[in-house]
C-alpha cells in the first residue's frame, strides 16, 4: 500500500489524512483510543510501544512512506523509544520515513536555531525527541526528521482553544509575553510534509512558520481572527516563574522553505482573517 500515518487520529495526523486522500494516495491511518471517521482510509490501533504490534502493523501493510506524528509530553517510551521502532520497522520494509518533530529540542540559549544546530533540550519532552532524532539520523540517515513549532489551525488546535476558555473566563492562565515561538499552520505543515515524503530530502529539516510571536501576541490574534475581545486575555511573563523550558526559539527554515512549493505562512498572515487554512493547495 501506500502511505501510512502514525497518529492519524490526531491534529496534524489527521490533516495529512485528509490532504494525503484528497490527492488520491491509499492511506491507512494508525490511532490510540478511537479511529478518526474519514472514509476510504484503513484506521488502524497502534500502541508505538509495543514493538510486536509495530512490527506487525509496519510489516503487513508494506506501506510506500510512513509520516510519524505521534508524540506525548510526558511519555518517553512513546516520544523517544516509539519513534525508534517505527523507524526502524519502516527501514526493514524499505519505506521511506518522515519523523516529525519539535522546537523543544532547543533550549532557547541561542535563540535562533537553523538545521544544523545541535539539540540542547531543557525537558522530558525536548530530551524525548532529541533522543528519537539521534537515534533516526543514525539508523535511517535517509530519513527526514521535520522539527516544526506550534501548530496552529482554524479553530481546532489546543492553543487556539487554550484563548477562547482565556477569553470566557472558564480557566486560569496567563499569555506569556517573553515565550516566543514560530507558529505554523497546521494546513501548510501537513503540505509541506507531504512534499518532502515524496522527493528526495533527508535529514534533518525546519518547517515552521515565518513570524516570531509571543504567546501573548499569537493570542491577541487569535481573538481578533475568532471576534473575542484582547482585553479579555491576561499577559504576563515567563520568565522567574519557574516554569520549564526554553523561552525564545526561533526555528529557521529558510533553507527547506527555498526547496519547497509549498507556501509555508506566518502567523501574521494565516491568522488575519477566518478560515484562513481552507482551500489551500
Amino acid at each position: 500500500m501506500g502511505l501510512l500515518i502514525i497518529g492519524g487520529s490526531g491534529f496534524l495526523g489527521g490533516e495529512l489524512v485528509r490532504r494525503a486522500t484528497a490527492a488520491g494516495h491509499a492511506v491507512a491511518a494508525s490511532f490510540g483510543t478511537r479511529p478518526g471517521t474519514l472514509q476510504g482510509v484503513e484506521w488502524l490501533p497502534l500502541d508505538v510501544r509495543r514493538p510486536d504490534e509495530v512490527a506487525s502493523v509496519i510489516g503487513r501493510l508494506r506501506p510506500t512512506v510512513v509520516i510519524n506524528t505521534a508524540a506525548r509530553t510526558s511519555d518517553w517510551a512513546t516520544t523517544a523509544e516509539g519513534a525508534v521502532r517505527v523507524a526502524v520497522a519502516a527501514d526493514r520494509q524499505g519505506a521511506r520515513l518522515v519523523h516529525v518533530s519539535s522546537d523543544a529540542v532547543f533550549s532557547g540559549a541561542r535563540v535562533h536555531y537553523d538545521e544544523s544546530a545541535a539539540p540542547d533540550p531543557i525537558t522530558p519532552y525536548g530530551a524525548a525527541k532529541a533522543a528519537a532524532e539521534a537515534a533516526i539520523r543514525v539508523l535511517v540517515p535517509a530519513a527526514v526528521i521535520a522539527r516544526t513549532s506550534l501548530i496552529i489551525g482554524d479553530g481546532g488546535s489546543a492553543h487556539e482553544a487554550f484563548v477562547h476558555e482565556l477569553s470566557a473566563g472558564r480557566r486560569a492562565g496567563t499569555l506569556f509575553t517573553d515565550d516566543v515561538r514560530c507558529p505554523v499552520h497546521v494546513a501548510d505543515l501537513a503540505s509541506a510534509l507531504l512534499e518532502l515524503a515524496f522527493s528526495d530530502h533527508a535529514g534533518v529539516r525546519h518547517v515552521a512558520g515565518t513570524d516570531a510571536v509571543s504567546r501573548y501576541e499569537l493570542g491577541l490574534l487569535i481573538a481578533r481572527r475568532d471576534g473575542l475581545d484582547p482585553a479579555t486575555l491576561p499577559a504576563g511573563r515567563r520568565a522567574g516563574t519557574g516554569i520549564p523550558g526554553a523561552l525564545d526559539v526561533r526555528l529557521d527554515s529558510d533553507r527547506t522553505r527555498r526547496g519547497l512549493r509549498t507556501r509555508v505562512r506566518g502567523a501574521r498572515e494565516f491568522l488575519a482573517t477566518p478560515g484562513s487554512g481552507a482551500g489551500l493547495r
